[in-house]
């Protein structure tokens, strides 16, 4: 039914886009929501943000059972996988706190409003600097595939 997906090595490359795009509409959109001050932004926000979680969860666990299949070489494991691991952890960890704070107070923190905004670009930057670990893996190293020969070992 998928013919592009038959050479992929796991599931992980068919989930990751959604949290990246989820996550950073949330962002914009609760950007937007303290600039215009508008509660029809911040309930978008809520919204987008919550859809972002899930799918991170989502993209997180396959990540994380795709994680001993994947044919990389072992200097990949330790110069790529492993950052991407820790920095696609730590930002589940912001969502997740971002998420939760986002459901206590429905939909946009009036009281620390700031921090919220500041964690929520932080766990974007985070995330970004990840994927980048995760798109270097997919592309330099052919870590979604078997499009070439494996194991590619890692040069700078």
């Amino acid at each position: 039914m998928f013919p592009g997906a038959q050479h992929l090595q796991n599931f992980h490359p068919l989930v990751i886009h959604f949290p990246i795009a989820l996550l950073m509409g949330a962002a914009l959109l609760y950007m937007a929501a303290s600039l215009l001050k508008s509660d029809r932004f911040a309930q978008s926000a809520f919204v987008v943000l919550v859809l972002g979680a899930l799918s991170l969860v989502v993209a997180v666990a396959t990540g994380l059972y795709a994680e001993q299949g994947v044919m990389v070489h072992l200097s990949v494991r330790t110069q790529l996988l492993a950052p991407h691991k820790r920095l696609m952890l730590v930002t589940s960890g912001l969502c997740t706190v971002l998420t939760g704070w986002a459901i206590a107070v429905r939909p946009f923190p009036k009281k620390g409003r700031p921090l919220f905004l500041l964690l929520l670009l932080v766990m974007i930057g985070v995330m970004t600097v990840g994927a980048d670990f995760g798109g270097r893996m997919v592309y330099d190293y052919n870590a979604g595939g078997s499009a070439c020969r494996q194991p590619i070992q890692f040069t700078k």
